[in-house]
C-alpha cells in the first residue's frame, strides 16, 4: 500500500550521484616539483582539455640578469598571456574536463616577490582589471617540495632561462607557496608531498589522487581564512 512505503524505499528512490570528474582542475606548486609532469598524466587519463603555463616570455633574459625594469617587463608579459590562456580555454563549451598547469594567483605571487612597491602597486591595478571575472578552479592541488626538488635542473630546463635560477630564489618561491596557500579558500584542495608521492613510478599513488579527484566537490569558502584540505 502506498502509506506503508519503508524508509529504506523511500531512500531508495533517492537517485545517487555519481562521482564525476571536476570541471576546471589546476596544478601548482613551487618550482622543480613536478607539477608539469603531474599535469601531463593526469590529463592523459581524465582525457582533459590542458591549458599550458607561458613557457616562452621575451623578457625573461633580461629579468635574470638583473638589468633595470626587466622585472616588470617579465611580469606583465605573464599576466597578459595567463588570463588570455585562461578565458580562452574556459569560454569552449566541451565534454570533458579543463585541466591548467597554473593557478591565476601564482602571477601575484611571483609579483610579490620580483617587483618593487611602485612596480607593484601599478600590477595591481592590471591584474584586477584583467582577472576579476575569472573563475575559481573546482579542484586546486599543490605540492609540497622535497629536498630533491632542488637538484640542478635537467638538461631540457637547462637549455632555457629557468637554468640560471639560483637555490636562494627557488626557496623563497617554496615559502610564498606555502603561506599562499595556508590560507587559500576559492576551491577544495589537495596538498601532495612530493618526499613521499612518485605518479610516475607507483601506479597506486597515481590511482589515489584519481580516486580523491572524484570525490565530490565543496562550494567554496569566502567566510573562513582556509577551506579543509586534503593531504597525502
Amino acid at each position: 500500500m502506498p502509506g506503508n512505503d519503508s524508509s529504506a524505499a523511500k531512500r531508495a528512490r533517492t537517485p545517487q550521484r555519481t562521482p564525476q570528474p571536476p570541471r576546471f582542475i589546476v596544478i601548482e606548486g613551487p618550482l622543480r616539483v613536478g607539477k608539469t609532469t603531474l599535469a601531463r598524466i593526469l590529463a592523459e587519463r581524465l582525457h582533459a582539455r590542458r591549458i599550458y603555463d607561458c613557457e616562452d616570455n621575451p623578457f625573461l633574459a633580461d629579468f635574470y640578469k638583473a638589468k633595470p625594469g626587466s622585472a616588470f617587463r617579465a611580469q606583465m608579459h605573464f599576466l597578459i598571456e595567463r588570463q588570455k590562456r585562461l578565458r580562452e580555454a574556459l569560454a569552449v563549451e566541451a565534454p570533458g574536463p579543463v585541466l591548467s598547469d597554473f593557478l591565476m594567483e601564482k602571477d601575484r605571487i611571483f609579483a610579490n616577490l620580483n617587483l618593487d612597491d611602485s612596480e607593484l602597486k601599478l600590477y595591481e591595478r592590471y591584474y584586477e582589471a584583467f582577472t576579476a571575472d575569472i573563475p575559481p578552479p573546482t579542484w586546486s592541488s599543490t605540492s609540497r617540495p622535497s629536498p630533491k626538488s632542488f637538484a640542478p635542473a635537467s638538461p631540457k630546463k637547462a637549455s632555457r632561462d629557468e637554468s640560471h635560477i639560483a637555490p636562494e630564489y627557488i626557496d623563497e618561491v617554496a615559502r610564498a607557496y606555502e603561506h599562499f596557500f595556508f590560507r587559500y579558500a576559492a576551491s577544495d584542495l589537495l596538498v601532495i608531498n612530493t618526499s613521499d608521492i612518485d605518479f610516475v613510478e607507483r601506479s597506486e599513488d597515481l590511482q589515489l589522487l584519481l580516486c580523491r579527484l572524484q570525490e565530490p566537490s565543496k562550494a567554496p569558502n569566502t567566510s573562513s581564512p582556509s577551506v579543509p584540505n586534503k593531504h597525502f
